[in-house]
Protein backbone atom coordinates (compact mmCIF):
# COMPACT_ATOMS: atom_id res chain seq x y z
CA UNK A 1 0.00 0.00 0.00
CA UNK A 2 1.05 4.02 -0.40
CA UNK A 3 2.29 5.42 2.12
CA UNK A 4 0.97 8.59 3.64
CA UNK A 5 3.24 11.38 4.98
CA UNK A 6 1.89 14.48 6.99
CA UNK A 7 3.22 17.46 8.55
CA UNK A 8 2.10 17.26 11.93
CA UNK A 9 1.41 20.35 13.66
CA UNK A 10 2.34 19.24 17.28
CA UNK A 11 5.67 17.87 16.06
CA UNK A 12 6.25 20.49 13.34
CA UNK A 13 7.97 17.74 11.41
CA UNK A 14 6.33 15.67 8.41
CA UNK A 15 5.95 12.25 9.77
CA UNK A 16 4.72 9.24 8.23
CA UNK A 17 1.01 8.56 8.92
CA UNK A 18 0.57 4.80 10.64
CA UNK A 19 -3.61 4.64 11.64
CA UNK A 20 -4.36 3.97 15.14
CA UNK A 21 -6.55 1.11 13.39
CA UNK A 22 -6.18 0.56 9.47
CA UNK A 23 -9.69 -0.56 10.15
CA UNK A 24 -10.96 2.35 11.31
CA UNK A 25 -9.19 5.56 10.44
CA UNK A 26 -10.79 8.29 12.17
CA UNK A 27 -10.53 12.06 11.35
CA UNK A 28 -12.05 15.69 12.80
CA UNK A 29 -12.21 18.61 11.28
CA UNK A 30 -14.19 21.60 13.03
CA UNK A 31 -16.71 22.95 11.04
CA UNK A 32 -18.70 26.47 10.67
CA UNK A 33 -20.29 28.50 13.65
CA UNK A 34 -23.63 28.77 11.41
CA UNK A 35 -24.54 32.23 11.64
CA UNK A 36 -24.13 33.21 8.11
CA UNK A 37 -23.08 32.30 5.05
CA UNK A 38 -19.60 30.83 4.63
CA UNK A 39 -16.87 33.35 3.39
CA UNK A 40 -14.18 31.96 0.66
CA UNK A 41 -11.80 31.55 3.68
CA UNK A 42 -14.43 29.16 5.32
CA UNK A 43 -13.80 26.70 1.88
CA UNK A 44 -10.70 26.22 1.84
CA UNK A 45 -10.42 23.75 4.72
CA UNK A 46 -13.29 22.07 3.34
CA UNK A 47 -11.99 21.73 0.45
CA UNK A 48 -8.22 20.89 1.73
CA UNK A 49 -9.76 18.11 3.92
CA UNK A 50 -11.98 16.49 1.76
CA UNK A 51 -9.17 15.80 -0.31
CA UNK A 52 -7.48 13.60 2.82
CA UNK A 53 -10.86 11.99 3.01
CA UNK A 54 -10.98 10.71 -0.44
CA UNK A 55 -7.13 9.67 -0.15
CA UNK A 56 -7.99 7.45 2.64
CA UNK A 57 -11.25 6.11 1.18
CA UNK A 58 -8.80 5.40 -1.86
CA UNK A 59 -6.38 3.48 0.34
CA UNK A 60 -8.18 2.11 3.32
CA UNK A 61 -11.74 1.65 1.72
CA UNK A 62 -14.68 3.97 2.16
CA UNK A 63 -16.28 1.25 4.88
CA UNK A 64 -12.87 1.64 7.08
CA UNK A 65 -12.64 5.58 7.10
CA UNK A 66 -14.80 8.04 9.80
CA UNK A 67 -15.09 11.85 8.98
CA UNK A 68 -16.69 13.99 11.12
CA UNK A 69 -17.01 17.93 10.90
CA UNK A 70 -19.20 19.34 13.39
CA UNK A 71 -21.63 22.72 13.46
CA UNK A 72 -21.14 25.23 16.50
CA UNK A 73 -25.36 25.92 17.01
CA UNK A 74 -24.15 28.12 20.46
CA UNK A 75 -22.87 31.41 19.84
CA UNK A 76 -23.11 34.90 20.27
CA UNK A 77 -23.88 36.36 16.92
CA UNK A 78 -26.63 33.40 16.20
CA UNK A 79 -28.31 34.32 19.34
CA UNK A 80 -27.85 38.51 18.21
CA UNK A 81 -29.25 37.03 15.01
CA UNK A 82 -32.10 35.51 16.68
CA UNK A 83 -33.00 38.75 18.57
CA UNK A 84 -33.04 40.97 15.67
CA UNK A 85 -35.71 39.11 13.99
CA UNK A 86 -37.67 39.35 17.64
CA UNK A 87 -36.84 42.75 17.94
CA UNK A 88 -38.41 43.49 14.61
CA UNK A 89 -41.64 41.62 15.24
CA UNK A 90 -41.10 38.11 15.43
CA UNK A 91 -43.48 36.89 18.16
CA UNK A 92 -42.09 33.69 18.26
CA UNK A 93 -39.81 31.82 21.33
CA UNK A 94 -36.03 32.85 21.11
CA UNK A 95 -35.04 29.45 20.50
CA UNK A 96 -37.45 28.59 17.94
CA UNK A 97 -35.61 31.57 15.89
CA UNK A 98 -32.46 30.42 17.00
CA UNK A 99 -33.05 26.88 15.47
CA UNK A 100 -34.30 28.75 12.47
CA UNK A 101 -31.66 30.72 12.06
CA UNK A 102 -29.14 27.59 12.18
CA UNK A 103 -31.24 25.17 10.28
CA UNK A 104 -30.99 27.78 6.98
CA UNK A 105 -27.33 28.48 7.49
CA UNK A 106 -26.35 24.57 7.45
CA UNK A 107 -28.54 24.63 4.40
CA UNK A 108 -26.93 26.94 3.07
CA UNK A 109 -23.56 25.60 4.16
CA UNK A 110 -24.68 21.88 2.44
CA UNK A 111 -25.30 23.91 -1.03
CA UNK A 112 -22.49 25.96 -1.52
CA UNK A 113 -19.82 23.19 0.13
CA UNK A 114 -21.55 20.67 -2.36
CA UNK A 115 -21.05 23.41 -5.31
CA UNK A 116 -17.17 23.13 -4.74
CA UNK A 117 -17.43 19.27 -5.00
CA UNK A 118 -16.90 18.38 -1.68
CA UNK A 119 -18.11 15.17 -0.07
CA UNK A 120 -20.74 14.98 3.01
CA UNK A 121 -18.84 13.75 6.04
CA UNK A 122 -20.10 10.45 7.71
CA UNK A 123 -20.88 12.39 10.68
CA UNK A 124 -22.06 16.00 10.77
CA UNK A 125 -22.92 16.95 15.04
CA UNK A 126 -24.38 19.80 15.81
CA UNK A 127 -23.70 21.37 19.37
CA UNK A 128 -26.64 21.76 20.82
CA UNK A 129 -27.21 17.56 20.38
CA UNK A 130 -24.27 16.64 22.60
CA UNK A 131 -24.63 18.83 25.83
CA UNK A 132 -25.38 16.07 28.17
CA UNK A 133 -21.97 14.84 26.64
CA UNK A 134 -20.76 18.60 27.18
CA UNK A 135 -21.87 18.48 30.86
CA UNK A 136 -20.75 15.38 31.63
CA UNK A 137 -17.02 16.52 30.53
CA UNK A 138 -16.97 18.98 32.67
CA UNK A 139 -18.29 17.31 36.25
CA UNK A 140 -15.26 15.33 35.29
CA UNK A 141 -12.93 17.81 35.28
CA UNK A 142 -13.92 19.39 37.86
CA UNK A 143 -13.95 16.15 40.47
CA UNK A 144 -10.15 15.67 38.91
CA UNK A 145 -9.35 19.13 39.86
CA UNK A 146 -8.74 20.64 35.97
CA UNK A 147 -11.80 23.05 36.53
CA UNK A 148 -13.63 24.72 39.07
CA UNK A 149 -16.94 26.74 39.28
CA UNK A 150 -17.39 29.89 40.24
CA UNK A 151 -20.75 32.62 39.72
CA UNK A 152 -21.97 30.33 37.11
CA UNK A 153 -19.15 29.92 35.64
CA UNK A 154 -17.00 26.34 35.02
CA UNK A 155 -13.66 27.30 33.84
CA UNK A 156 -10.34 24.99 32.87
CA UNK A 157 -7.22 25.71 34.83
CA UNK A 158 -5.10 25.98 32.70
CA UNK A 159 -1.84 25.59 34.70
CA UNK A 160 -2.99 21.82 36.22
CA UNK A 161 -2.12 20.71 32.18
CA UNK A 162 1.79 20.81 32.24
CA UNK A 163 1.73 20.23 28.62
CA UNK A 164 -0.50 23.42 28.16
CA UNK A 165 0.80 25.44 25.25
CA UNK A 166 2.54 22.93 23.20
CA UNK A 167 0.67 22.67 20.18
CA UNK A 168 1.28 26.63 19.60
CA UNK A 169 4.70 26.56 20.62
CA UNK A 170 4.14 29.39 23.58
CA UNK A 171 4.63 29.11 27.27
CA UNK A 172 2.01 29.96 29.90
CA UNK A 173 3.46 33.43 30.94
CA UNK A 174 4.79 33.96 27.55
CA UNK A 175 0.86 33.93 26.33
CA UNK A 176 -0.61 36.64 29.17
CA UNK A 177 2.37 38.59 28.91
CA UNK A 178 1.79 38.82 25.22
CA UNK A 179 -2.12 38.40 24.59
CA UNK A 180 -5.10 40.23 25.40
CA UNK A 181 -6.92 37.37 27.35
CA UNK A 182 -10.18 38.85 29.53
CA UNK A 183 -9.31 39.46 33.26
CA UNK A 184 -12.72 38.62 35.12
CA UNK A 185 -13.16 38.49 39.39
CA UNK A 186 -14.16 34.83 39.20
CA UNK A 187 -10.92 33.87 37.25
CA UNK A 188 -8.29 32.64 39.36
CA UNK A 189 -5.99 32.80 37.15
CA UNK A 190 -5.88 35.56 33.53
CA UNK A 191 -4.98 32.63 31.50
CA UNK A 192 -7.80 29.78 32.43
CA UNK A 193 -10.83 29.43 30.06
CA UNK A 194 -14.89 29.10 30.16
CA UNK A 195 -16.47 25.62 30.00
CA UNK A 196 -19.59 26.89 30.72
CA UNK A 197 -21.16 30.27 31.52
CA UNK A 198 -24.72 31.29 32.32
CA UNK A 199 -27.46 31.92 30.33
CA UNK A 200 -29.98 35.27 31.40
CA UNK A 201 -34.03 34.81 30.65
CA UNK A 202 -33.52 36.37 27.08
CA UNK A 203 -30.49 33.45 26.25
CA UNK A 204 -30.70 29.75 24.97
CA UNK A 205 -29.63 27.48 28.08
CA UNK A 206 -29.59 24.22 29.57
CA UNK A 207 -30.26 23.22 33.33
CA UNK A 208 -26.70 21.98 34.78
CA UNK A 209 -25.14 21.46 38.30
CA UNK A 210 -24.02 25.16 38.04
CA UNK A 211 -27.35 26.27 37.40
CA UNK A 212 -29.03 27.37 33.58
CA UNK A 213 -26.50 27.89 31.29
CA UNK A 214 -24.56 27.49 27.69
CA UNK A 215 -21.34 25.45 27.16
CA UNK A 216 -17.83 27.33 26.12
CA UNK A 217 -16.90 26.88 22.62
CA UNK A 218 -13.94 24.97 22.97
CA UNK A 219 -15.70 22.07 25.14
CA UNK A 220 -18.19 21.53 22.24
CA UNK A 221 -15.57 19.69 19.89
CA UNK A 222 -13.89 17.62 23.01
CA UNK A 223 -17.14 16.04 23.83
CA UNK A 224 -18.17 15.70 20.32
CA UNK A 225 -14.73 14.38 18.97
CA UNK A 226 -14.60 11.90 22.26
CA UNK A 227 -18.22 10.85 21.41
CA UNK A 228 -17.98 9.92 17.50
CA UNK A 229 -14.15 8.97 17.42
CA UNK A 230 -13.19 8.10 20.89
CA UNK A 231 -10.18 8.98 23.25
CA UNK A 232 -7.77 8.66 20.60
CA UNK A 233 -8.39 8.68 17.03
CA UNK A 234 -5.67 10.05 13.95
CA UNK A 235 -6.28 13.15 12.62
CA UNK A 236 -7.22 16.31 13.97
CA UNK A 237 -7.79 19.04 10.95
CA UNK A 238 -8.59 22.67 11.05
CA UNK A 239 -7.49 26.16 9.80
CA UNK A 240 -4.37 28.34 10.91
CA UNK A 241 -6.20 30.09 12.75
CA UNK A 242 -7.68 27.71 15.12
CA UNK A 243 -4.31 26.53 16.61
CA UNK A 244 -4.81 28.61 19.44
CA UNK A 245 -6.73 29.06 21.53
CA UNK A 246 -9.32 26.70 20.25
CA UNK A 247 -7.24 24.24 19.89
CA UNK A 248 -4.69 24.25 21.95
CA UNK A 249 -7.59 24.18 24.71
CA UNK A 250 -8.81 21.41 23.26
CA UNK A 251 -6.04 19.28 23.84
CA UNK A 252 -5.78 20.40 27.61
CA UNK A 253 -9.60 19.60 28.35
CA UNK A 254 -8.79 16.29 26.33
CA UNK A 255 -6.25 14.99 27.72
CA UNK A 256 -6.99 15.37 31.29
CA UNK A 257 -10.40 14.46 31.28
CA UNK A 258 -9.50 11.46 29.21
CA UNK A 259 -5.44 10.60 30.13
CA UNK A 260 -6.04 7.29 29.07
CA UNK A 261 -6.57 8.50 25.34
CA UNK A 262 -4.29 10.62 23.20
CA UNK A 263 -6.66 12.66 21.90
CA UNK A 264 -5.51 13.55 18.11
CA UNK A 265 -2.43 12.10 17.25
CA UNK A 266 -1.69 14.13 14.26
CA UNK A 267 -2.55 17.89 13.86
CA UNK A 268 -3.31 19.11 10.67
CA UNK A 269 -3.71 22.86 10.28
CA UNK A 270 -4.07 24.90 6.64
CA UNK A 271 -2.71 28.28 6.17
CA UNK A 272 -5.06 31.37 5.13
CA UNK A 273 -6.77 32.65 1.81
CA UNK A 274 -5.66 36.41 0.63
CA UNK A 275 -7.60 38.03 -2.42
CA UNK A 276 -5.35 39.54 -4.78
CA UNK A 277 -2.62 39.53 -2.66
CA UNK A 278 -4.37 41.67 0.53
CA UNK A 279 -5.92 39.89 3.81
CA UNK A 280 -9.36 39.60 2.82
CA UNK A 281 -11.76 42.05 5.04
CA UNK A 282 -14.91 43.56 4.56
CA UNK A 283 -13.05 46.94 4.76
CA UNK A 284 -10.83 46.57 1.58
CA UNK A 285 -13.62 45.72 0.14
CA UNK A 286 -12.13 42.18 -1.14
CA UNK A 287 -14.53 39.77 1.39
CA UNK A 288 -17.02 37.63 -0.47
CA UNK A 289 -19.15 34.65 0.48
CA UNK A 290 -18.62 31.44 -1.46
CA UNK A 291 -21.95 32.39 -2.69
CA UNK A 292 -21.13 35.71 -3.53
CA UNK A 293 -18.98 33.56 -6.21
CA UNK A 294 -21.04 31.19 -7.77
CA UNK A 295 -23.68 33.55 -8.30
CA UNK A 296 -21.09 35.87 -10.34
CA UNK A 297 -20.98 32.72 -12.56
CA UNK A 298 -17.64 31.59 -10.89
CA UNK A 299 -18.06 27.63 -11.26
CA UNK A 300 -17.63 25.32 -7.94
CA UNK A 301 -14.83 23.29 -9.72
CA UNK A 302 -13.14 26.95 -11.09
CA UNK A 303 -12.76 27.45 -7.02
CA UNK A 304 -11.84 24.09 -5.94
CA UNK A 305 -9.22 24.16 -8.45
CA UNK A 306 -7.68 27.47 -7.54
CA UNK A 307 -7.55 26.27 -3.71
CA UNK A 308 -5.54 22.88 -4.67
CA UNK A 309 -3.30 24.91 -6.67
CA UNK A 310 -1.30 26.01 -3.64
CA UNK A 311 -0.17 23.33 -0.59
CA UNK A 312 -2.32 23.30 1.91
CA UNK A 313 0.45 25.01 4.32
CA UNK A 314 1.38 27.85 2.02
CA UNK A 315 -1.41 31.58 2.37
CA UNK A 316 -3.48 30.96 -0.82
CA UNK A 317 -4.09 33.99 -3.20
CA UNK A 318 -7.23 34.06 -5.22
CA UNK A 319 -6.84 36.25 -7.62
CA UNK A 320 -9.71 36.93 -11.32
CA UNK A 321 -5.88 35.59 -13.58
CA UNK A 322 -5.81 31.93 -11.91
CA UNK A 323 -9.82 31.75 -12.12
CA UNK A 324 -9.40 32.27 -15.99
CA UNK A 325 -6.17 30.32 -16.13
CA UNK A 326 -8.66 27.39 -14.13
CA UNK A 327 -11.43 27.88 -15.76
CA UNK A 328 -9.43 26.94 -19.50
CA UNK A 329 -7.47 24.56 -18.10
CA UNK A 330 -10.64 22.46 -16.93
CA UNK A 331 -12.68 23.05 -19.77
CA UNK A 332 -9.60 21.35 -21.95
CA UNK A 333 -9.84 18.82 -19.62
CA UNK A 334 -13.47 18.29 -20.31
CA UNK A 335 -12.78 18.15 -23.96
CA UNK A 336 -10.41 15.27 -22.89
CA UNK A 337 -12.60 13.06 -21.27
CA UNK A 338 -15.82 13.97 -22.87
CA UNK A 339 -18.36 10.69 -22.96
CA UNK A 340 -15.32 8.43 -21.23
CA UNK A 341 -15.91 5.77 -18.99
CA UNK A 342 -14.22 6.30 -15.53
CA UNK A 343 -11.35 3.94 -14.83
CA UNK A 344 -10.96 3.23 -11.22
CA UNK A 345 -7.13 3.11 -11.36
CA UNK A 346 -5.39 6.43 -11.18
CA UNK A 347 -2.24 6.91 -11.78
CA UNK A 348 -0.12 6.57 -8.96
CA UNK A 349 2.34 9.07 -9.51
CA UNK A 350 -1.00 11.31 -8.53
CA UNK A 351 -1.70 9.18 -5.22
CA UNK A 352 1.59 9.59 -4.50
CA UNK A 353 1.81 13.23 -5.13
CA UNK A 354 -1.55 13.60 -2.49
CA UNK A 355 0.25 10.98 -0.51
CA UNK A 356 3.40 13.17 0.26
CA UNK A 357 1.63 15.95 2.59
CA UNK A 358 -1.33 16.02 0.42
CA UNK A 359 0.72 18.01 -2.59
CA UNK A 360 -2.16 18.86 -4.59
CA UNK A 361 -0.08 21.38 -6.64
CA UNK A 362 2.68 18.47 -7.20
CA UNK A 363 -0.82 16.44 -8.38
CA UNK A 364 -2.08 18.95 -10.35
CA UNK A 365 1.47 19.87 -12.41
CA UNK A 366 1.69 15.46 -12.97
CA UNK A 367 -2.37 15.64 -13.51
CA UNK A 368 -1.37 18.45 -16.64
CA UNK A 369 1.47 16.03 -18.05
CA UNK A 370 -1.20 12.85 -17.95
CA UNK A 371 -3.43 15.40 -20.17
CA UNK A 372 -0.66 15.51 -22.85
CA UNK A 373 -0.33 11.95 -22.73
CA UNK A 374 -4.34 11.70 -23.66
CA UNK A 375 -3.92 14.76 -26.46
CA UNK A 376 -1.31 12.58 -27.97
CA UNK A 377 -2.73 8.86 -28.24
CA UNK A 378 -5.18 7.38 -30.58
CA UNK A 379 -7.88 4.93 -30.51
CA UNK A 380 -7.86 2.57 -27.87
CA UNK A 381 -5.21 4.20 -26.42
CA UNK A 382 -6.51 7.35 -25.91
CA UNK A 383 -9.96 5.75 -24.83
CA UNK A 384 -7.96 4.42 -22.12
CA UNK A 385 -5.78 7.07 -20.84
CA UNK A 386 -8.71 9.18 -21.24
CA UNK A 387 -10.73 6.79 -18.60
CA UNK A 388 -7.61 6.87 -16.56
CA UNK A 389 -7.58 10.44 -16.30
CA UNK A 390 -11.25 11.12 -15.36
CA UNK A 391 -10.65 8.43 -12.27
CA UNK A 392 -7.57 10.20 -11.26
CA UNK A 393 -9.26 13.65 -11.29
CA UNK A 394 -11.99 12.34 -8.85
CA UNK A 395 -9.42 11.96 -5.91
CA UNK A 396 -9.15 15.76 -6.17
CA UNK A 397 -12.73 16.15 -6.12
CA UNK A 398 -12.95 17.20 -9.84
CA UNK A 399 -14.90 15.82 -12.85
CA UNK A 400 -17.24 13.88 -11.13
CA UNK A 401 -20.05 15.18 -13.30
CA UNK A 402 -18.12 14.61 -16.69
CA UNK A 403 -19.38 11.17 -18.00
CA UNK A 404 -21.60 10.36 -20.78
CA UNK A 405 -21.57 13.77 -22.74
CA UNK A 406 -22.80 15.30 -19.64
CA UNK A 407 -20.35 18.53 -19.12
CA UNK A 408 -19.98 21.36 -16.81
CA UNK A 409 -20.07 24.25 -19.56
CA UNK A 410 -16.92 25.98 -17.54
CA UNK A 411 -15.90 28.70 -20.59
CA UNK A 412 -19.82 29.44 -21.17
CA UNK A 413 -20.11 30.06 -17.61
CA UNK A 414 -17.20 32.54 -18.25
CA UNK A 415 -18.79 33.94 -21.32
CA UNK A 416 -22.05 34.37 -19.20
CA UNK A 417 -20.00 36.64 -16.49
CA UNK A 418 -18.62 38.68 -19.32
CA UNK A 419 -21.72 39.21 -20.46
CA UNK A 420 -23.42 40.51 -17.34
CA UNK A 421 -20.75 42.22 -16.70
CA UNK A 422 -21.21 44.46 -19.72
CA UNK A 423 -24.95 44.16 -19.29
CA UNK A 424 -24.57 45.22 -15.78
CA UNK A 425 -22.39 48.51 -16.71
CA UNK A 426 -24.75 49.57 -19.50
CA UNK A 427 -27.33 49.91 -16.48
CA UNK A 428 -25.42 51.48 -14.47
CA UNK A 429 -24.41 54.27 -17.03
CA UNK A 430 -27.75 54.52 -18.16
CA UNK A 431 -28.82 55.42 -14.43
CA UNK A 432 -25.68 57.93 -13.78
CA UNK A 433 -26.92 59.73 -17.34
CA UNK A 434 -30.43 59.42 -15.67
CA UNK A 435 -31.79 57.75 -18.96
CA UNK A 436 -34.44 56.47 -17.07
CA UNK A 437 -36.08 54.72 -20.02
CA UNK A 438 -33.09 52.57 -20.78
CA UNK A 439 -32.21 51.99 -17.91
CA UNK A 440 -35.65 50.43 -17.33
CA UNK A 441 -35.45 48.34 -20.38
CA UNK A 442 -32.05 46.74 -19.29
CA UNK A 443 -33.27 46.14 -16.27
CA UNK A 444 -36.82 44.57 -17.02
CA UNK A 445 -34.95 42.30 -19.99
CA UNK A 446 -32.20 41.05 -17.56
CA UNK A 447 -35.22 40.58 -15.41
CA UNK A 448 -37.09 38.44 -18.04
CA UNK A 449 -33.43 36.21 -18.23
CA UNK A 450 -34.02 35.16 -15.17
CA UNK A 451 -31.70 37.63 -13.58
CA UNK A 452 -32.96 39.39 -10.07
CA UNK A 453 -31.60 42.95 -10.24
CA UNK A 454 -30.67 45.12 -6.87
CA UNK A 455 -30.14 48.61 -6.99
CA UNK A 456 -29.09 50.18 -3.99
CA UNK A 457 -26.68 52.70 -2.53
CA UNK A 458 -23.83 50.59 -3.76
CA UNK A 459 -24.56 50.14 -7.50
CA UNK A 460 -26.23 47.19 -9.13
CA UNK A 461 -26.00 43.69 -8.21
CA UNK A 462 -27.09 40.63 -9.59
CA UNK A 463 -27.85 37.47 -8.86
CA UNK A 464 -28.99 34.35 -10.85
CA UNK A 465 -32.43 32.78 -10.25
CA UNK A 466 -33.16 29.38 -11.26
CA UNK A 467 -35.09 30.46 -13.84
CA UNK A 468 -31.94 31.92 -15.66
CA UNK A 469 -31.99 31.32 -19.54
CA UNK A 470 -28.74 32.13 -20.62
CA UNK A 471 -30.21 32.20 -23.82
CA UNK A 472 -31.93 35.01 -23.42
CA UNK A 473 -29.46 37.41 -22.15
CA UNK A 474 -27.07 36.17 -25.70
CA UNK A 475 -30.58 37.85 -27.76
CA UNK A 476 -29.20 41.30 -25.34
CA UNK A 477 -25.41 41.28 -26.86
Amino acid sequence: MTKITLTNSKTRQKEPFEPIDPNNVRMYVCGPTVYDRAHLGNARPVIVFDVLYRLLRHLYGGEHVTYVRNFTDVDDKINAEAQRRKDAGDARPLEELIRERTDETIAWYHADMAALGNLVPDHEPRATEYIGQMIAMISDLIGKGHAYAKKGHVLFRVRSYEAYGALSGRSVDDMIAGARVEVAPFKEDPMDFVLWKPSDADLPGWDSPWGRGRPGWHIECSAMAHELLGASFDIHGGGIDLQFPHHENEIAQSACAHPEGEFARVWMHNEMLQVEGRKMSKSLGNFFTVRDLLDQGFPGEVIRFVMLSTHYSKPMDWTEAKAKAARKTLAHWQELTDKAERSRRPHLDVVDALSDDLNTSLAITRLHAHARAVETASGNERKELAARFLGTLELLGIGEDWRDGVRIAIEAAFETTALLDRLTQRLEDARAAKDWVRADAIKASLVDAGVQVMIGQDGVKRVLTPDFDPAKLEALK
